[in-house]
C-alpha cells in the first residue's frame, strides 16, 4: 500500500490532469451522457437517508468481533479482534461513491450483480435499491462480519440479496454456478494485484458486450496500479473510466477505438 503522502501526491496529479467533471470537452457521446445522467446527478433518493441511517449505527456501534481477513489485510486495523465501529470507518464505501454505484445499477438498469466484499453490507445496500428486479450476489470472508451485513439486509428489508460467506477461493467456483452473465461486478475483496486479475479474467467469462466492472481501490498500491494496466490493456476492454478511488470497465463493440478516460469527481 502507498503512504499517505505517496496518495496525496497522486491524488493531486489525478486532480490538475483529469477530463473536468462537467461534461465539457468530453468527446465520447457515451461518456458525457454519463457524466451528466449518473457522475452528475444531484438528486436524494428515497433510499440514501435509510441507508446512511445505517451507516451511523454501525459507526457508534462499539462491538467487539473477532475477523477473519483473507484479503490484503487491513492496512488501519492490524488485529483480528476489532470494533466494528473502527471497521465501518476504515472499510465501508464512503457516501459518494456508494451512491454512485447505486445510480450506476439504476441507470444502466443492471440486474445480475456481483460483489465482492461485502463488509457490513451499505454498498450492498445501495445496490440492492437499484432496481427491484435485480439479485445482489455478494462475497464476504469474515464469519462475523457477514452475521451483521445479514442483519442489516434483514431489517431493511431486501430479499433480492444472496450473501455466500467464506474463502473466496471456496466461494467464487459457488457463485460462478449460480450465474450466467453478469450485469454489474463490484471488485471491493482483495486489493493484490494477482488477485484482482483472477476475478477480472473469471467474471470476464460470464461478460457481455453491456456488462460494467468497477474495481475499487485503482491506485492503492504499486500493484493495483500494474493490474488497472493490464485490465485496460485487455483486448476484451473497448473503454475505461478511472474516478482515481475507483475504475470503470466497460466492453461495448460499439466503442470503434479502445479509449481510456480519466475524470475529476
Amino acid at each position: 500500500m502507498y503512504s499517505a503522502f505517496q496518495l496525496v501526491k497522486k491524488y493531486f496529479n489525478y486532480y490538475f490532469t483529469a477530463q473536468n467533471g462537467k461534461g465539457h470537452g468530453a468527446h465520447s457521446p457515451f461518456v458525457f451522457d454519463f457524466i451528466i445522467h449518473v457522475l452528475n446527478d444531484k438528486k436524494t433518493y428515497d433510499c440514501y437517508p435509510k441507508i446512511e441511517l445505517l451507516r451511523k449505527e454501525l459507526l457508534n456501534n462499539n462491538a467487539t468481533i473477532e475477523v477473519e481477513d483473507f484479503g490484503a489485510g487491513s492496512a488501519v486495523i492490524p488485529c483480528k479482534n476489532r470494533v466494528v465501529k473502527d471497521i465501518a470507518a476504515s472499510s465501508l464505501k464512503k457516501k459518494k461513491y456508494a451512491q454512485l454505484l447505486f445510480r450506476v445499477a439504476k441507470y444502466y438498469q443492471c440486474k445480475t450483480i456481483v460483489e465482492l466484499g461485502t463488509s457490513f453490507g451499505t454498498t450492498t445496500c445501495y445496490l440492492a435499491s437499484a432496481n427491484p428486479v435485480s439479485k445482489i450476489f455478494t462475497l464476504e470472508g469474515s464469519h462475523n462480519i457477514a452475521k451483521i451485513a445479514l442483519d442489516n439486509f434483514k431489517k431493511a428489508g431486501f430479499k433480492n440479496v444472496e450473501l455466500i460467506e467464506g474463502n473466496f477461493e471456496k466461494t467464487l467456483s459457488l457463485l460462478n454456478s449460480k450465474i450466467e452473465n453478469i450485469d454489474l461486478l463490484f471488485v471491493d475483496g482483495n486489493h493484490r494485484r494477482k488477485a484482482t486479475l483472477e476475478y477480472f479474467d473469471l467474471f470476464l467469462k460470464k461478460s457481455t458486450e453491456q456488462s460494467i466492472f468497477i474495481f475499487d481501490d485503482i491506485h492503492w498500491s504499486a500493484e493495483m496500479e500494474e493490474a488497472w494496466k493490464i485490465i485496460q490493456q485487455h483486448e476484451s476492454v473497448t473503454m475505461t473510466i478511472d474516478l482515481f478511488f475507483i475504475g470503470l470497465v466497460f466492453f461495448s463493440s460499439n466503442f470503434k477505438v479502445k479509449q481510456h478516460f480519466s475524470i475529476r469527481f
